[in-house]
């Protein structure tokens, strides 16, 4: 997992974002239920020119599984859109080449939409010498999420900005996270299935199973808080044992 440790890269002058693993909270986190996140150490890095002239040219140089790339172009512009929007870019007047690398494989569910956004303000910010906090560059990166998820959570940019493990819940007003600092080490294993889903209609759709009975997804979210509450104190205790038992359990509820 990525720590706060990993700014380092941004030292060495890249702008980076990181990939993510959803532990706990998948789809559940949007209704405002805590959920646990892990960034992971492997990053999209990003460096942006700024010249005269106009449009937005966009080089995508990620590893990413086949097809990826142009399932997703369209909301990958539109992100890059709303990035350059927010930081006040005007590509209507200025040129900008943006250039994305790093060695995060763009793969549907590891975070490489929130990874590439993140990495985008910061390149941007840059470009223009401009200094950021990791506030405002998390606020950037949540903006550039829209383009993807339509109205994104923020947990994906928020681990994409911090690294490291975060507690994150969803409010009325801005979402509240916690870094977490683990007593043991641990490192994960994820695969990919190499199929590429459009995050923005599979939140639709339970949105959709959601609305049908309302009394059914209640009750997956009873279950699901005892699960998330338990798993944070198997992290924090660095009971995998018990951690591994109760991901499988939610990944059964997710599933339903």
């Amino acid at each position: 997992m990525a720590d706060t440790g990993s700014k380092r890269k941004r030292e060495d002058g890249k702008h980076v974002g990181f990939g993510k693993l959803i532990l706990f909270g998948e789809h559940f986190v949007v209704y405002k239920v805590p959920a646990l996140v892990a960034a992971v150490a492997d990053y999209t890095e990003c460096s942006v020119k700024i010249s005269e002239g106009k449009g937005v040219t966009i080089i995508d140089e990620r590893p990413a599984v086949p097809g990826y790339k142009v399932e997703k172009k369209d909301e990958g512009d539109q992100a890059t859109a709303l990035v350059l929007k927010h930081l006040a870019v005007d590509t209507e007047t200025q040129a900008v080449e943006v250039t994305f690398g790093g060695n995060l494989t763009a793969v549907s569910g590891i975070g490489a939409s929130a990874a590439a956004c993140v990495s985008l303000a910061r390149a941007t910010a840059s470009a223009l010498g401009k200094e950021m906090t990791e506030e405002e560059v998390n606020a950037a990166g949540y903006e550039g999420e829209k383009g993807y998820h339509g109205t994104p959570s923020g947990i994906d940019n928020t681990a994409a900005t911090y690294g490291g493990c975060l507690r994150f819940q969803r409010t009325e007003g801005d979402p509240k996270f916690t870094m977490k600092t683990l007593e043991k080490g641990v490192e994960i294993v994820y695969a990919s299935t190499g199929i590429t889903a459009s995050t923005s209609k599979v939140v639709g759709d339970v949105k959709a199973k959601k609305e049908a009975d309302e009394a059914w997804f209640e009750g997956l979210l009873a279950e699901y808080v005892p699960l998330v509450e338990q798993g944070e104190k198997a992290l924090d205790a660095g009971d995998w044992t018990t951690l591994a038992s109760l991901l499988d359990a939610n990944h059964k509820l997710c599933q339903t």
